[in-house]
């Protein structure tokens, strides 16, 4: 009986390292920082070509939920200014589970510190963006002058959401 149930934990340890990966953080973090790169560098094909066919982008503001080409059409004046965003990671955490990836970083842009999160997926062998959120950090000191600053505009974007 013993050896039944050594066994039986040792094939439960050999299943659970044969199903264990590690998380691809060096191909994930590259090409974090080259889709960060290319929008500083205002390229957007390359942009546009690190996310999936099927992308979605959701802004900082409340009616940025975009799909793919919808953000390409929003994004695309900025990239032919020759300069579109500037984001710089300060912080980032990465997770794995089965293939799928995700990430939070801390961010240094114009807007200040922002915190970005997304879901990486392999397309054609590479890791690619499929969802991205980009937010604001506000301190919590501060949330509560924020929420009063945008309080109206909050109000009646509630509005026209439920009556929609």
């Amino acid at each position: 009986m013993r050896n039944f149930i050594f066994l039986a934990v040792l094939a439960g340890l050999i299943t659970s390292c044969a199903n264990y990966q590690e998380i691809p953080k060096q191909a994930v973090e590259e090409t974090i920082d080259q889709w960060h790169e290319a929008a500083a560098q205002a390229d957007f094909e390359k942009y546009f070509g690190l996310m999936t066919s099927n992308a979605v982008f959701i802004g900082t503001d409340a009616t940025e939920n975009w799909q793919l080409a919808e953000f390409k059409a929003f994004a695309q004046p900025f990239f032919d200014r020759g300069k579109a965003w500037s984001f710089t990671s300060l912080e980032r955490n990465v997770y794995s589970e089965n293939e799928v990836v995700y990430f939070d970083e801390l961010l240094d842009t114009q807007m200040g510190i922002c915190r970005g999160s997304g879901v990486l997926i392999k397309e054609n062998g590479k890791y690619k963006i499929a969802h991205y959120v980009l937010s604001i950090a506000v301190p919590n000191d501060n949330v509560e002058n924020l929420t009063a600053l945008k309080k109206n505009w909050d109000m009646q974007y509630i509005d026209q959401l439920r009556n929609q």
